[in-house]
């Protein structure tokens, strides 16, 4: 057995019960295997087995009072994977669905997404099973408070940067800074996604959307097609899909449907994006309120959004939502590029799929990298007491998506699989965090 599927193997059985996790090693290690098992000094230096064990793994429990006088207690964590390359960055989800397994596999996969970037960061996740939904202002507060009493020790400026992601916008990251402003007697950059008045950066609610379609443009170019006319599917209606198919528009495109947890909306006519911002970000609605702006748009509960027929799919709501049967519905329907918005929304199973039959595939820790990439910007921004206004940020923003297309495609090439960009997007990243391990000794 190779040395490259010897640690794979290992690290299952270490980590029994952490399915995501294992999804997570699996799709890396097994397409960096040819380059890694090419490279002993890898070997030699233990470098998969540091690397796919964290750095260090914070939980702690997150106790508060609702509204009612209970008290209620929730589980709270912080993986901090990895950082060779710089402080580790990365977001805090609140949801239910929050468990080991999952920060972990979300954090494994920002380590590599971080370091496409070309920014010094370092890759972290953390996050807790707390539902904000349904929750007033003031228990929202309590729990980010409380949550935040604990995490502020292993947080800082030069050491872990927290961001927001699922169930954590800038009301709660207000919240958090706030309370850890409180405690440390100090006014750092601690956190991205700040409100714009203490810190935050003019483009970064746009960054993970934008950045996305910057990057499925240049792909498109460089294969002789465009987003102008093309028919587009986004699944999400939170940040990240809001402003993917803003920027479709900007560009041409037509975004026919758009999606949330309970359901999803066709508007064949195209989606009008005013609605969707007045639902979801004015009114923290659903997606199925939308029929009130648009009578003819036609809502469905459930799944079945990757069944609309589309020319490019932009999956933006979480991981595994596009399963195999998805996918092959996509490829029937003439779909011919996809690119992954939110954290490996496609299976394995669907992105073999995609890459047996030729479709443009663009996976998540390149696409979406750009709502991180202007986090590190924001972090510079901080650094030097300033502030760059939305042109100059949106340009950085769309000159690091260009990179990062281009460095996945020359990592592809090298590795004598052109447009596999999950493999060129793997190699790239690994080599050189890898390659920085090596320079910084066993630690």
């Amino acid at each position: 057995m190779s040395y490259t599927m010897n640690v794979l193997e290992q690290a299952k059985k270490k980590n029994p019960y952490e399915p995501e996790f294992h999804q997570a090693m699996t799709e890396i290690l097994t397409t960096i295997q040819p380059f890694v098992d090419s490279h002993p000094e890898y070997e030699k230096a233990g470098i998969l087995e540091r690397l796919i064990e964290p750095e260090r793994v914070i939980m702690f429990r997150v106790p508060w009072v609702d509204d009612t006088g209970k008290v209620q207690v929730n589980k709270g964590c912080r993986v901090q994977f990895n950082s060779a390359i710089g402080p580790y960055k990365g977001g805090l989800r609140f949801h239910p669905s929050v468990s080991l397994s999952i920060i972990k596999f979300l954090g494994f996969e920002q380590v590599f997404k971080n370091s496409l970037t070309g920014q010094p960061i370092g890759g972290g996740k953390g996050g807790s099973d707390f539902d904000p939904k349904g929750r007033s202002d003031r228990e929202i507060m309590a729990f980010c408070q409380s949550f935040m009493t604990e995490l502020f020790r292993h947080i800082g400026a030069n050491t872990d940067v927290p961001a927001g992601d699922i169930g954590v916008g800038g009301r709660e990251i207000g919240f958090m800074y706030g309370q850890y402003k409180r405690l440390v007697n100090s006014f750092e950059g601690v956190f991205t996604g700040k409100g714009l008045t203490y810190g935050g950066s003019l483009a970064r609610r746009e960054a993970t959307g934008y950045g996305l379609v910057y990057l499925m443009d240049e792909m498109l170019r460089q294969h002789g097609k465009s987003l102008k006319d093309k028919t587009v599917v986004v699944s999400g209606s939170g940040n990240v899909a809001t402003y993917a198919a803003e920027k479709v528009q900007q560009l041409g495109g037509k975004v026919v449907a758009l999606s949330d947890s309970a359901g999803f909306i066709y508007d064949a006519g195209g989606i009008d994006l005013s609605a969707v911002k007045k639902i979801k970000e004015i009114k923290r609605g659903r997606i199925s309120e939308y029929k009130n702006y648009r009578p003819d748009a036609v809502y469905t509960g459930g799944k079945g959004i990757w069944n609309i027929s589309c020319d490019v799919a932009l999956p933006c709501a979480t991981q595994n939502e596009l399963n195999e049967d998805d996918a092959k519905a996509l490829v029937k329907n003439g779909c011919f590029a996809v690119g992954e918005g939110a954290n490996m929304p496609a299976t394995m199973e669907a992105t073999e799929v995609f890459l047996q039959n030729k479709v443009l595939f663009a996976p998540g820790k390149a696409a979406n990298a750009g709502g991180v990439a202007t986090s590190a910007l924001e972090m510079s921004q901080n650094s030097m007491r300033t502030a760059w206004s939305f042109d100059e940020v949106d340009q950085k923003l769309k000159s690091i998506m260009v990179n990062i297309y281009n460095n996945i495609t020359a990592a592809a090439k090298e590795a004598n699989c052109e447009d596999n960009f999950v493999t060129g997007a793997n190699i790239a990243g690994f080599k050189k965090i890898a390659d920085t391990m090596l320079l910084q000794g066993v630690v």
